[in-house]
């Protein structure tokens, strides 16, 4: 699937927080010669992280991914942007979505949505059970 280059460049999300900026390399690509889903996956995951990270304080884990939408791929050399936000907190979870932006190599300062994704982490003890949230 290709962009179309017709259309103007995605908006970059102004309710989000940028917390990962990445580029992937020619040992990321799949048989296709697009970069790896499951790299993109990896990448969301970290990004996904970082704000729940600030209110659990201490350990957690990614318990759901409960929806992931590839839009475009991602070729080698893109500039990637991914933008993080929370929907929901609950006594021990912490839901969030993340929308990655793709700026192409070729066409700096033009950005196109590549995936978005929403993940669910918990807030886990020593023994990897789920505890409370502290107090906010």
């Amino acid at each position: 699937m290709s962009l179309d280059s017709s259309r103007p460049p995605a908006d970059l999300p102004t309710d989000k927080e940028l917390v990962l900026k990445v580029i992937p390399m020619p040992a990321d690509t799949n048989g296709n010669g697009d970069i790896f889903g499951g790299w993109v996956m990896a990448q969301v995951d970290l990004a996904g992280s970082v704000l729940p990270a600030r209110l659990a304080q201490g350990r957690m884990a990614t318990v759901a991914v409960n929806e992931f939408i590839f839009k475009h791929p991602v070729r080698v050399g893109d500039i990637l942007s991914l933008y993080a936000g929370i929907t929901r907190v609950g006594r021990t979870s912490i839901t969030v979505e993340v929308e990655v932006f793709a700026e192409r190599f070729a066409q700096q300062g033009e950005y196109a949505k590549v995936t978005e994704a929403r993940l669910t982490y918990v807030a886990i003890d020593a023994d990897g059970r789920p505890r409370p949230l502290p107090a906010r």
